[in-house]
C-alpha cells in the first residue's frame, strides 16, 4: 500500500471512529432515559413534624398523661382519665414541670375561673374555642386545670377536676367532634404542685386580673404537636 493509500485509509478512520462513538453514546443514553421513564418516580416521605418545644422531657410527660387517661390504648374510644396524684405522672418537681410549656407561650391559654367556681364564663369559653381551633394538625389537647390556696386542700383538688372536666364538657359540647374524646388529656393539681407564677401574666388570658390567685384560678389549655 503506497502512501496516498495509506493517507486515505487514515482518514476515513478519523471520520468513521467519532461517529461511531457519538452513535453508542447516543444509543445508551437513549436506553438510560427509556429505563428511567418506565420506572414510577419516587415518592417523598414526610417526616413528622414537630415544633422545636418538643423536648424529650416534655414528650415523656405527655406520654404519661394521655397513656394515664387511656389516649393510647388500641382500642381507642374509652376515656380512662381518673384521679391522679400529678407529681407521680409528671415525675418532676413543679417548676420543672411548668418550665416544659414555657416555649408554648404564643399558642397555649389560660381559662381562667371565678372564685370557687367551675363554670367556663363567656370569655373562657371563647378562648377555649378559639384553642381548641388552632390545631395545626394537632393530635393531643393538653388541660392542666389548677385551683389556688384558699379553702381545704381536697376541696381545691375537686374543684380543679370539675374545672379540667368543664373544658371537656364545653367542647364536647360546642363542637360535637367525633375525635375529641380520643385527644383531650386532663391533668388537675389542685393547690399543691407546678402553681403560675408571674411570668405566666403575659400569656393569653381569658380575664384581666393576674395575681398569683388569679392566675391559679385555671385551666391551662394548648394543643401538642409533638409524636409521643
Amino acid at each position: 500500500m503506497n502512501d496516498r493509500a495509506k493517507m486515505a485509509v487514515l482518514g476515513l478512520a478519523a471520520v468513521l471512529v467519532p461517529a461511531g462513538l457519538v452513535a453508542s453514546w447516543g444509543s445508551a443514553a437513549g436506553a438510560r432515559l427509556h429505563e428511567n421513564q418506565s420506572k414510577p418516580a419516587p415518592v417523598s416521605t414526610a417526616a413528622v413534624s414537630e415544633d422545636a418545644y418538643c423536648t424529650p422531657q416534655l414528650k415523656a410527660v405527655v406520654r404519661r398523661v394521655a397513656s394515664a387517661c387511656g389516649l393510647l390504648s388500641a382500642a381507642g374510644g374509652a376515656r380512662g382519665c381518673q384521679p391522679m396524684e400529678a407529681q407521680k405522672v409528671a415525675a418532676l418537681s413543679g417548676g420543672d414541670f411548668n418550665a416544659l410549656f414555657r416555649p408554648l407561650a404564643t399558642r397555649a391559654h389560660i381559662l381562667q375561673f371565678d372564685q370557687d367556681k367551675a363554670e367556663l364564663d363567656e370569655a373562657s369559653q371563647a378562648l377555649a374555642d378559639e384553642a381548641w381551633s388552632d390545631q395545626r394538625g394537632a393530635s393531643f389537647f393538653f388541660v392542666v386545670a389548677r385551683a389556688s390556696p384558699e379553702g381545704e386542700r381536697a376541696h381545691n383538688t375537686a374543684l380543679s377536676r370539675e374545672r379540667a372536666q368543664a373544658v371537656l364538657k364545653h367542647l364536647e359540647e360546642k363542637f360535637e367532634d367525633p375525635d375529641l374524646e380520643k385527644q383531650v388529656g386532663l391533668l388537675w393539681l389542685g393547690e399543691d404542685f407546678a402553681q403560675l407564677g408571674d411570668e405566666f401574666c403575659t400569656w393569653s388570658r381569658s380575664h384581666e386580673g393576674c395575681n398569683a390567685a388569679d392566675l391559679n384560678r385555671s385551666a391551662f389549655v394548648a394543643w401538642i404537636d409533638c409524636a409521643i
